[in-house]
Parts: structure tokens; C-alpha cells; sequence
């Protein structure tokens, strides 16, 4: 009766102190079944919560199964003057009736419940907000040591997906029809064909996230606002823009598997803070790496114009005076030595050049080029072998080579440096490509050779092979 004392004072402490003594929601609820069955002697328990999405479990009970046909007590729970769930109770030891002193013990310790989920919410909010500030802080770290941008977006979707319990983490970009594409993706296991779905142009939410707005979803396989052709495998959504300084960077989508629990208005928040942390820190990175790029580019070329106002030059000079020489000799053996000492002098001008010209392509960038295409498969070749090789350019290869024939030359310059680098004993590559050879018709053409002076594999005795392919122009 109200106004009575409360019987059983130590028992109903005992169960409020323990109630209030964990952090963790699902602890803190599952000691509240524990104390309310204990201090009626209820055989079984249960809270059911009202909102099973946005707090946990459904429904938290004794080990025991509910006893069937049996007197019951049922009392809310409260959270702020919000409905938070029931607590049930039912099948008192010895098969008595609860009393109504059982009831004002339950309606105290649900008051005192309702305290602790509270305090149980703002600690699990806290540590939420600790892991994705820590998430945010790791990924800007990541980005700004110096990662490719297809691994700093995997960083941001990866970070995201464990911060976020998520089944996938994804990005998606704009794509020029005017829609926008996954073009990373970060799931527990394969993410098969999630790369290169593609939201069209015309769909639902497509205004809104290239307009930088967030998106949720409560079940993407069934709001029809999602047509993507995944969107079946998937339940719960956030749609984050990545957005900063102005520059919409791309979508972060974080789905849930079908049947998980929705997203809290907290995990919200706290996943759109992230997106706009990540957005700034890729941002940054960007520019960073835009920096350092043209700080490399600006030393190439540099030591480009070195090259050629000093090296060049000083080698032609040199040239000349043993050109010079040579005429004036009167012995046979040293004109010959001397005209030997031109012919190198020219082969290495030839090379200081296409280094020259190697140095003043943007670094970074694919060359468009034949010249600059065949450099690329020489240096590629060159990291196994341990040393550049040797290439030479006859004639105007860029202007006078058409695309047909220069991807032919260089499937089998491709193949020819591949087969030398195979060799045994190999130290030296020449490759010449001669833009001003002829065929034994007359018609004009280009000549490819490959020498190299590894060990043939006939004869391991036999030092040096020659490949030599040409086609017209």
C-alpha cells in the first residue's frame, strides 16, 4: 500500500546497487532480470523493450523457460519519461501469487532501472563517440603518410565498416552520364560485384547525394527509392556524403546485412561526423600528393636542362675535336680507334637524350607517345633486371609511327625484353627503334632491334641475341 514501509530493505538494496553497478547496456539489462527474479522469487523473467531496433535485444530473460498458466506481474520501465520496455515476471517459487509487496518491490526497482539504462546510454555513447573519433584520427593519419588514392579510399570505407558494425563499407563516385558508381568496397568477405554497381542517372536518391545530403535507409531491399541491382542483399543504410571545402569527394555507404538492427540516431551523427573528417583529411592528402608531385616534376626538370646544357653540349664538343683528330691522323689504326670514339660519344648523346626526354614526362601519368610507351617497357624490365637498358630513336617515331603499327612494335618489344631478361649471364639490352627504315620493296617503314648478350639456350657457350621485327608505314 502506498505509504507503507518497503519490506525487505537489504534484499531490494542489494538488487538496486546491482543493478546500477555495470556500464554496458546489455550487462546493465540483464542484471535487472537477474534482481527482479531474485527479490520476488520469481522462477522466470523478462524485458521485453519497446524498440528492439534501437536498443539491443528484444527481449533479455532468466535461463529458465516461462512457466505456462502462471500468475504474472507486468510493470514499465522508463527512461527520461520515455517508454523504454516491461518488465514480466511470472511463476513465483512455491507456487504462491505474487503479492502486492511484490509488486511495489518490482515498481521500485524498475524506477531505479530506468536510472541505470540511462547511465548505461550515455556510457555506450561515450565509447562510441571515443571509437569513431580514434576511427576518424587513424584515417587521417593513414591518408596523410602518403597512400595511393585507391588505397586511402579503402582505408576510409574499411575504418568506416568496422566502426559502423556494418555488413559492407562502400564509396561511390560520380560518373560522367551523370550518375554515380562503387568504386570501393570493403566487405567480411569477397565483395564479388559491388565494384561497378552503379546508381543511373534519374533514381530516387541521386539528387540528394550529389547534392552532399546523407541518405538512411531503413531496408534498402525494399525501399523503393534503391535500384541498384545489390540492393537485395542489404537492410539498414547510411548514405554519407564525403564532402569538404566545397569538393564532393564521393558517397560513403554503410549497409547493414538484411534483418540487422536500424542505425540510432547517435550512430548517425557520429558516421556523418566521420564522413565529413575523412572528406577533409582525403582532401588534404590530395593536395599533398599534388604538391610532391610537382616538386618531383619541377627536379626532373631541372636535372633535365643539366643534361642537356652542360652534358650535351660538352659531348658534342668533344665529338667535333675527335672528328677533328681523325682527319688529321696519319696512322690507320688510330683513325680507326678515333672514329670508334665518335661512334660512342654519338651512341651516348643519343642516350643523355631519351633520358632527357624521359625526365620532362609528368611523372605519375601514362605517356601517350611511342617514344614514351617503349621508355615505360624498359623501365618496367629494368626492376628485374637490375640495370636501365640501352634505347635509341631514329627518325620522328611519335609523328610518323600510327597507333596500329606502334602497338604491334611494342607487344613485341614486350615480348623480346621479356625473353632477354629470361637469359642467363644477361648485362646489356639494346633497343633501337628506326622510324627511317625502308623494306626490300622500297615502301617506308620502322625497324624494332632487340640485342641482348645474355647466353643463348643452345648453346650456353654462345653470348648475344638479336630480335628483329619491322612493319610499313
Amino acid at each position: 500500500m502506498p505509504g507503507d514501509p518497503v519490506p525487505h530493505l537489504p534484499p531490494l538494496l542489494e538488487a538496486v546497487l546491482g543493478v546500477g553497478s555495470a556500464l554496458e547496456l546489455r550487462t546493465t539489462l540483464q542484471r535487472i532480470v537477474d534482481g527482479a527474479a531474485e527479490l520476488t522469487g520469481a522462477r522466470y523473467a523478462a524485458l521485453r523493450t519497446a524498440d528492439p531496433g534501437q536498443e539491443g535485444p528484444a527481449e533479455i530473460r532468466t535461463t529458465t523457460p516461462p512457466p505456462k498458466d502462471a500468475d504474472g506481474l507486468d510493470v514499465p520501465i522508463l527512461v527520461g519519461g520515455e517508454p523504454f520496455g516491461r518488465l514480466y515476471l511470472a511463476g513465483k517459487s512455491g507456487g504462491g501469487a505474487f503479492t502486492a509487496d511484490d509488486e511495489q518491490l518490482l515498481r521500485v526497482l524498475a524506477a531505479q532501472a530506468g536510472a541505470a539504462i540511462g547511465n548505461a546510454r550515455l556510457y555506450e555513447a561515450a565509447r562510441q563517440r571515443e571509437r569513431w573519433i580514434e576511427g576518424a584520427a587513424a584515417v587521417t593519419t593513414a591518408l596523410l603518410t602518403g597512400e595511393s588514392a585507391a588505397d586511402a579510399l579503402m582505408t576510409v570505407a574499411e575504418r568506416a565498416r568496422l566502426l559502423a558494425d556494418a555488413s559492407a563499407g562502400v564509396i561511390l563516385q560520380s560518373t560522367p552520364e551523370g550518375g554515380m558508381e562503387i568504386v570501393t568496397a570493403s566487405t567480411h568477405d569477397d565483395p564479388g560485384d559491388l565494384v561497378g554497381t552503379t546508381i543511373e542517372p534519374g533514381s530516387p536518391v541521386l539528387e540528394q547525394l550529389l547534392g552532399g545530403e546523407p541518405v538512411f535507409i531503413e531496408d534498402s531491399a525494399t525501399d523503393p527509392r534503391m535500384t541498384t541491382r545489390v540492393r537485395h542483399r542489404f537492410g539498414p543504410s547510411m548514405m554519407l556524403p564525403l564532402q569538404a571545402s566545397g569538393q564532393l569527394i564521393g558517397t560513403l555507404a554503410l549497409p547493414r546485412r538484411r534483418g540487422a538492427r536500424p542505425y540510432t540516431d547517435v550512430e548517425r551523427r557520429l558516421a556523418g561526423q566521420f564522413a565529413s573528417q575523412a572528406a577533409l583529411a582525403l582532401v588534404l592528402a590530395g593536395a599533398r600528393h599534388r604538391r610532391e608531385r610537382l616538386a618531383v616534376y619541377e627536379d626532373r626538370d631541372r636535372i633535365a636542362r643539366d643534361l642537356h646544357d652542360l652534358v650535351v653540349q660538352r659531348l658534342f664538343a668533344t665529338g667535333m675535336m675527335l672528328q677533328a683528330a681523325q682527319r688529321r691522323a696519319r696512322v690507320e689504326a688510330v683513325q680507326d680507334m678515333l672514329g670508334k670514339a665518335v661512334d660512342e660519344l654519338e651512341s651516348t648523346v643519343q642516350e643523355v637524350r631519351t633520358a632527357i626526354f624521359a625526365l620532362q614526362q609528368p611523372p605519375a601519368e601514362a605517356p601517350a607517345t611511342l617514344r614514351g610507351r617503349a621508355l615505360r617497357e624498359t623501365a618496367t624490365v629494368a626492376a628485374v633486371l637490375g640495370f636501365q637498358p640501352s634505347t635509341r630513336f631514329l627518325g620522328p617515331v611519335d609523328s610518323r609511327v600510327p597507333d596500329r603499327v606502334a602497338g604491334q612494335l611494342l607487344a613485341t618489344l614486350r615480348r623480346a625484353l621479356d625473353s632477354a631478361a629470361r637469359r642467363r649471364a644477361v648485362s646489356r639490352i639494346e633497343v633501337t627503334i628506326d622510324a627511317t627504315a625502308a623494306l626490300a620493296d622500297g615502301r617506308a617503314a620502322v625497324r624494332l632491334t632487340v640485342y641482348d648478350d645474355g647466353n643463348t639456350e643452345a648453346d650456353e657457350d654462345t653470348k648475344g641475341t638479336t630480335v628483329t621485327w619491322q612493319a610499313p608505314l
